[in-house]
């Protein structure tokens, strides 16, 4: 043992034993699997409930695969007259469309004007659209049905189009965009002579184009999802959209499971095709859209 000037030298205690611990990659690996468990599951249970029969489908015993699968509900949803379930899918799609462009619309040049422009009074104009966003949607149901019957727009497209488009969300989503935009290239283009509206047009909407096309994304998935809204303002069949006409599936004392599931089914196809074509953009939007506060 060494001897120090003080005396002996103390040796250090032992090392505490080490406790095996798992790996990180398979921590991460099962919880994507439970993650993904989580959302796939209620979808292949709705995919296979839509090609069971009605017993099956109404029976107690669960089962993910049907025993003598079928398309009758699909048949059924897709030809009746009394569920014309064609002419809501053609209505959502067009309500949805319309709302997403003129959400775009709106929110494009808001928050430019918000983000780049100076004018009096912005930051309390800012304040407000924010405050906006503290308040529930569902306050706003009554007010929006009486404007709506003053402008005799109810049983129309658009009462479903117009009243929701200016919402505070897209405004501030693309201001976050508009701000991290490089201040010199707006000088730039007024050195070479371009206007306000050039430049907006020209130059800050194609560097925007991720940030735009996620937006319009997220409002066509609101407005084709939306199902309060509808019932509150379309009276005829034929007018429904798919989310409020599939809710005559429901009957009062029973359901047809196998019908609600196909049309769900109908309803997630776009949605689904939306989402895959856009995803590239979603991902750069979002991403970009929360550079710079």
């Amino acid at each position: 043992m060494n001897r120090g000037p003080a005396g002996p030298v103390v040796p250090p205690p032992p090392p505490p034993p080490r406790v095996r611990r798992r790996p990180r990659r398979l921590v991460l690996g099962l919880t994507v699997l439970a993650l993904t468990a989580v959302f796939v599951v209620p979808l292949l249970l709705m995919v296979s409930t839509s090609f069971k029969s009605v017993e099956e489908a109404n029976s107690l015993d669960f089962s993910l695969v049907p025993q003598e699968p079928t398309l009758a509900a699909y048949r059924e949803i897709l030809g009746s007259a009394r569920l014309p379930v064609l002419r809501w899918l053609g209505n959502s799609l067009l309500v949805a469309l319309l709302h997403s462009a003129l959400v775009v619309t709106i929110s494009t040049t808001a928050a430019y004007a918000l983000a780049r422009l100076e004018f009096p009074f912005r930051r309390t104009m800012l304040g407000l659209v924010l405050a906006t966003m503290f308040v529930p949607g569902v306050i706003f149901l009554i007010p929006h049905f009486l404007i709506v019957n003053e402008l005799g727009w109810l049983n129309s497209y658009a009462s479903l189009v117009v009243p929701s488009a200016a919402g505070a969300f897209g405004v501030i989503f693309l201001r976050q965009f508009f701000l991290a935009v490089n201040p010199a290239i707006e000088e730039a283009a007024r050195i070479d002579g371009a206007n306000q509206w050039q430049i907006f047009w020209h130059m800050m909407l194609p560097l925007a184009k991720p940030a735009v096309a996620t937006l319009a994304v997220l409002a066509f998935l609101s407005s084709w999802n939306d199902f309060l809204w509808p019932v509150f303002v379309l009276f005829s069949t034929d007018m429904l959209t798919l989310p409020a006409g599939l809710a005559q599936l429901q009957g009062e004392f029973a359901s047809r499971f196998d019908l609600l599931m196909a049309g769900a089914v109908v309803a997630s196809v776009p949605v689904l095709v939306v989402y895959v074509v856009a995803q590239r953009y979603i991902i750069e939007g979002v991403s970009q859209g929360g550079v710079k506060a």
